[in-house]
C-alpha cells in the first residue's frame, strides 16, 4: 500500500524476510514541523512476544498490507523505545488531539491519520481523519478527510500540554489484552497516561494495574481521587490489591481499607496479615468451590468462565459448607482433566483427589516452589491446620515473585537479526 490509515496497521502482525514473526505494530513515530509541511514517518513501534516495544525505521519496512507489515534482511534494535522530545506517537497522542479547520475555523477532532509513500520514498502524515465542530453548539459533524496543508494541527508543545478526549485511543485498546495496555501506558508521556486511565472504566482499570509495576501502580493510584481509587481496588483480584496496598504507607493503606465495601475488604484483610513471600501472602482467596453433592456438570460450568484464569481453572477444591474461605472442612480437589472424562451428572465427590499434599498458609516461598515443581500443578490448596480451605496459590503468582524486581520493564539493547 502507498497510503494507509495508522488505526488499520495497529495490531498487525510483523514478519522478517524469511517469513519468521518479530511482533505487533503499537504505534508509529512521526515528528512534527514548524511548517505546514506534512510530519515526516520515522519509523513503527512494534511489540515483541516478550511485551517489550522496540523502535523500527520506516527503511527497513519493504512492505504493509491490510494482514501484515514485511521487514528487509538485516538486524532490529531491541533496545525498549524510548520517545525522544520532538517525537510525536500518533496513536498514543495525535488521535483525540484537537485541530482547526483552515477553510472554516471551526475546530476539529483527528480522529485517524493516513501515512503515505512518497516520490522520494518518504513516508509522511498526509492526511487527517476529522470531526469537525460546527455550530454555537459545537454539535458534531460527520468524518471527513482532509490534507494536512488543510488544517492547523497540534504542536508538540499543544500535545504535551493542552488536554485531550481519549475516545479513539481507547478504541484502539479495546480489543488489546490488559497487559499489552499496561505495555502501552508506560511509553505514552505522563499527562496523556492519566488521560487514558480517566478514560478507563473501573473493571478495565483494575484489570491494567494487574499487570503494571509497583512503581507504575503506586503512581497511577496517586492520580486517582481517593474514592475511584478505592473502587479500583475492590474491582482487583484481593491477592493483587493486596500486594499493592502493602507497598503503601499505612496511613494510605488503612484509608483505602476503610473506603473500600465491607465485603470487598475483609478478603484483601486476611492476606494483608500473611508474609507477602508465604503461601497465605501468595494466594487468591476467590478458588472455584464446590459441595460434595455438586454434580461434575456445575463443576465444567465454573470453569468455562472466561473471567477465571487458566492456572485457577484448571482445579476444583471441594469442602463442607460455608463455600466462601475459610471454608467448612477441606475434602480433596478434582483436576479439570478427571472433569472431561466423566459423566456430567457424576457426583465431584465421587472423583475427588483427596491424596494431594496441601501447602501451609506459612510455606515459604521455596517451599512453594518446589510443591509446583514435585507435582507438576498450576494450582496448590492452601488449607490451615483446623482443614479449612483458605485459598489458592497459582504459579503465575510464584512467577511474579522469583522474577527480578522490575522484571517487566526489563530489555535487551542487544540487536536482533530479522
Amino acid at each position: 500500500m502507498s497510503r494507509v490509515f495508522v488505526a488499520q496497521v495497529v495490531g498487525l502482525p510483523v514478519f522478517g524476510p524469511d517469513g519468521e514473526s518479530i511482533g505487533k505494530i503499537r504505534d508509529v513515530v512521526a515528528v512534527l514541523r514548524t511548517d505546514r509541511t506534512p510530519p515526516r514517518v520515522l519509523g513503527v513501534v512494534v511489540e515483541l512476544a516478550t511485551r517489550r516495544r522496540i523502535f523500527v525505521p520506516m527503511l527497513r519496512v519493504t512492505s504493509i498490507d491490510a494482514n501484515a507489515v514485511t521487514l528487509a534482511t538485516g538486524s532490529v534494535n531491541l533496545r525498549r523505545f524510548n520517545q525522544r522530545p520532538n517525537e510525536v506517537l500518533v496513536v498514543g497522542q495525535l488521535l483525540d488531539a484537537r485541530a482547526v479547520v483552515v477553510e472554516t475555523g471551526h475546530p476539529a477532532m483527528i480522529v485517524d491519520a493516513a501515512m503515505e509513500l512518497t516520490r522520494t520514498r518518504d513516508w509522511v502524515i498526509s492526511r487527517l481523519a476529522i470531526r469537525e465542530r460546527t455550530g454555537r453548539l459545537s454539535r458534531r459533524g460527520p468524518i471527513q478527510v482532509r490534507r494536512w496543508e488543510e488544517l492547523e494541527p497540534p504542536g508538540v508543545t499543544d500535545l504535551a500540554s493542552a488536554p485531550q478526549e481519549t475516545t479513539h485511543l481507547l478504541s484502539v485498546f479495546e480489543g488489546m489484552r490488559a497487559a499489552d495496555v499496561a505495555t502501552a501506558l508506560r511509553d505514552l508521556p505522563v499527562k496523556r497516561r492519566y488521560e487514558v486511565i480517566d478514560g478507563l472504566d473501573d473493571e478495565r482499570l483494575a484489570d491494567v494495574f494487574e499487570e503494571l509495576s509497583e512503581d507504575d501502580q503506586k503512581d497511577l493510584l496517586g492520580h486517582l481521587d481517593e474514592e475511584r481509587a478505592a473502587d479500583v481496588l475492590e474491582a482487583m483480584d484481593p491477592d493483587d490489591a493486596a500486594d499493592l496496598l502493602a507497598e503503601l504507607p499505612e496511613r494510605d493503606r488503612l484509608r483505602f481499607l476503610e473506603l473500600m465495601e465491607r465485603q470487598e475488604s475483609d478478603p484483601v484483610r486476611r492476606l494483608l496479615a500473611y508474609s507477602s513471600d508465604t503461601a497465605g501472602g501468595l494466594m487468591t482467596p476467590e478458588p472455584l468451590v464446590l459441595m460434595p453433592d455438586a454434580p461434575v456438570a456445575q463443576a465444567l460450568a465454573m470453569i468455562r468462565n472466561p473471567d477465571i484464569t487458566p492456572a485457577l481453572a484448571s482445579m476444583v477444591f471441594v469442602c463442607r459448607p460455608p463455600s466462601a474461605t475459610p471454608t467448612g472442612r477441606y475434602i480433596g480437589c478434582v483436576h479439570v482433566q478427571r472433569l472431561l472424562r466423566e459423566p456430567p451428572s457424576e457426583l465431584v465427590a465421587s472423583v475427588v483427589d483427596s491424596e494431594l499434599a496441601r501447602l501451609s498458609p506459612a510455606a515459604s516461598l521455596n517451599e512453594v516452589t518446589r510443591y509446583f515443581a514435585t507435582y507438576d500443578l498450576v494450582c496448590a490448596p492452601v488449607v490451615d491446620e483446623n482443614e479449612h480451605l483458605l485459598g489458592a496459590v497459582t504459579v503465575d503468582d510464584v512467577l511474579d515473585h522469583l522474577l527480578p524486581t522490575g522484571w517487566r520493564e526489563t530489555n535487551s539493547e542487544e540487536p536482533a537479526d530479522a
